[in-house]
């Protein structure tokens, strides 16, 4: 169902009245998506996009029972839900129905049954359920009204622990819980100062529970608790200068545990410590200067599998816990892999695989009997690409460019992929930031740009300015604080190197991201306004004081630590000073900004005050706000027209295609 409707908005200066807007309003997709002076999206728009629209994935969630098959999560509708498959590219069984896709997927260790999250409308109060996959009947264990995160069975399959704001609705403490009796679930550990907790193994006794304490991304910490007298140890981090300490499983051999910490280097590593106050760490991943991104240990404690970034890529490792020697596995395809699982018999690792030309499948390696044994790589699910020859997909080239500031006399170098088109060039441009800011733009297969390449001619430019994740803890902080303009000044240099290439078209440059990148392409519309055709914001910020008053409670400290404390009056000054919508009239560029109004992280008021400043002095903003969608589009009817709108809006201001 689509309905327009025409209204008279009132637009003031301080001048006064700066006169009469109209503002045209469609509402689509049965009343939960607004869209204001967006032109109607024509028929060979929505046909020429279509196939690309329907790519499918199928990551791993989970092992069956018995180690014959396993569970993974795709959309044969709407949104994600899950499925059973039995064997390699066997059939997928759907076993949830639901409207809201399906969260984080636990199987129960000596049992049959799954724990999965779920939240309603983008909202990410996600609740905790417990599914019988051999009935398909689900029950929820959580309240129905707290924020709850992934939950950690413990090795008998019994309880679980998870994090939950229940308390009060602000505090991220841990909780315990037997799921047959969900009515009196217990919290184990209160949050002493709003940062966030969450449990990430129990013991072989059951009575201790190996806890991580995230207090910002340069400073997480790890506990012991003891379940019985609720006494909590910090073992690592939280003292002296700060490092990221993530908790990995206990090692029962040697009363000991795995974690992967930053501690006396530059990057993330995996190390061994005892469980004792004061215990130092053995770093046991010493010739690796790329970070350990996910670690997960083997039912037997023998095996330990281990991701590593290397420079936006991924490889894969396994470790022989006893000796600490460890190997890469050879046979996995150059992309990312990510949510390793070991089998119940530990005799098969599986994993979700995406690469630059292929979506997110899942796999299985075969495990040999010795801990650093390996054979055949095995594809268990083969995703629908929409019928795409995906052969003729472009693959990204990295580069890097030299920004503002020096380092050892020269100047410092910003990474970056690059996506172009088939042909010789000049492409225009559409520049893509990554959120985050703790986050890392690295070479997956994407559907959308490969869309853009073919449908509009564009190349893509995706810079990991400073601040970005993966190149170590001190390209990490270089954006922190007082110094956040200098990330806006790397996309500056950026446009520079652009105009630099024979290939690139610097007079047809856009600037698309969301979330931080949101706020990140909403400043080059105030510095560089001049260099630009058109800015895409998505849940972008436009004002950090409102954006950390407003965010949800459970969230704010954690962004506090990150951009400064708008309760300090010298830092509220300098966030008001570089907010876009206190800059507005610098901007004389087209902005399309999308937003969800259910957004618990960056709320719908940040859009909202920045397309009415926006409106108020006459630019070009195109609207959309989904009722039913919170950070970010999640269901398939509301993405397919937010892409479609996308690209009618490159093609109206950066081609120059009405």
């Amino acid at each position: 169902m689509r309905t327009t409707i025409l209204v008279v908005l009132s637009a003031f200066s301080a001048g006064g009245i700066a006169g009469a807007q109209e503002v045209s309003r469609t509402v689509v997709n049965n009343g939960n998506l607004l869209m204001e002076d967006v032109p109607a999206i024509s028929e060979e728009i929505v046909d020429s996009l279509n196939r690309f629209q329907n790519v499918r994935s199928a990551g791993f969630a989970a092992w069956q029972k018995d180690g014959s098959g396993l569970f993974v999560k795709t959309r044969f509708a709407d949104v994600e839900q899950l499925h059973r498959v039995d064997m390699p590219r066997g059939a997928r069984h759907q076993l949830t129905f639901y409207k809201e896709p399906v969260g984080v997927v636990s199987g129960q260790p000596q049992g049959s049954k799954l724990i999965f999250t779920r939240d309603v409308g983008g909202s990410e109060f996600t609740q905790i359920f417990m599914l019988d996959p051999a009935t398909g009947s689900a029950v929820m264990l959580s309240d129905g009204e707290s924020r709850n995160g992934a939950p950690s069975w413990d090795r008998d399959g019994r309880r679980i622990a998870y994090p939950s704001t229940r308390r009060n609705g602000a505090s991220n403490d841990i909780w315990l819980m037997y799921p047959e009796d969900p009515d009196k679930a217990e919290i184990v550990l209160e949050s002493p100062d709003g940062t966030w907790w969450g449990p990430t193994e129990f013991s072989a006794s059951g009575n201790r529970l190996l806890a991580l304490n995230y207090v910002s991304i340069a400073d997480s910490r790890v506990h012991l608790i003891d379940l019985d007298s609720g006494e909590a140890t910090l073992l690592a981090g939280g003292t002296g200068a700060q490092t990221t300490n993530y908790p990995v499983a206990f090692d029962d051999d040697n009363d000991g545990f795995w974690l992967i910490t930053s501690q006396g280097s530059n990057f993330q590593r995996l190390a061994w410590q005892a469980v004792r106050p004061g215990a130092g760490v053995e770093i046991v991943t010493n010739d690796i200067d790329w970070d350990i991104t996910n670690a997960i240990i083997s039912h037997d404690r023998r095996r330990i599998a281990f991701t590593v970034n290397e420079d936006g890529m991924s490889r894969v490792y396994l470790m022989d816990t006893r000796t600490r020697k460890y190997r890469p596995v050879d046979n996995i395809p150059i992309g990312l892999a990510f949510g390793l699982g070991f089998s119940p018999d530990d005799r098969k690792l599986a994993m979700t695989l995406n690469t630059a030309s292929t979506p997110s499948d899942t796999f299985v390696l075969d495990l040999g009997p010795e801990p650093l044994q390996f054979g055949q790589l095995v594809r268990w699910t083969t995703s629908e690409v929409g019928g795409l020859d995906t052969t003729q997909f472009r693959e990204p080239q990295r580069v890097t460019y030299p920004t503002f500031d020096k380092v050892d006399g020269l100047h410092r170098q910003i990474p970056a992929w690059v996506y172009k088109p088939a042909g010789d060039g000049p492409f225009p441009v559409v520049v893509s930031i990554h959120g985050g800011p703790e986050s890392q733009s690295r070479p997956v297969f994407s559907s959308t740009y490969q869309m853009w390449m073919q449908k509009l001619g564009v190349a893509i430019v995706v810079p990991n300015v400073r601040g970005s994740n993966g190149y170590g803890k001190e390209y990490l902080s270089l954006d922190n604080g007082f110094k956040r303009e200098d990330s806006v000044r790397d996309i500056g240099a950026l446009l520079d190197w652009v105009e630099r290439q024979p290939d690139l078209d610097a007079d047809r440059v856009a600037v698309f991201g969301g979330s931080y990148g949101g706020y990140m392409v909403l400043a080059s519309a105030v510095h560089f306004g001049d260099r630009l055709k058109a800015v895409v914001d998505i849940v972008g910020i436009s004002n950090f004081v409102t954006f950390l008053e407003n965010t949800q409670d459970y969230r704010r400290d954690l962004r506090r630590a990150e951009y400064g404390d708008e309760r300090d009056p010298e830092m509220r000054a300098h966030l008001e000073k570089i907010s876009p919508v206190n800059n507005v009239d610098r901007i004389n560029v087209p902005i399309f900004v999308v937003q969800g109004q259910n957004d618990p992280r960056v709320p719908v008021t940040e859009s909202e005050q920045m397309v009415d400043a926006l409106r108020k002095q006459g630019n070009a903003v195109w609207y959309m706000n989904a009722f039913n969608e919170g950070h970010g589009y999640r269901k398939k009817e509301n993405r397919d027209i937010y892409q479609q709108a996308t690209v009618l809006f490159l093609r109206e201001h950066l081609i120059g295609e009405e």
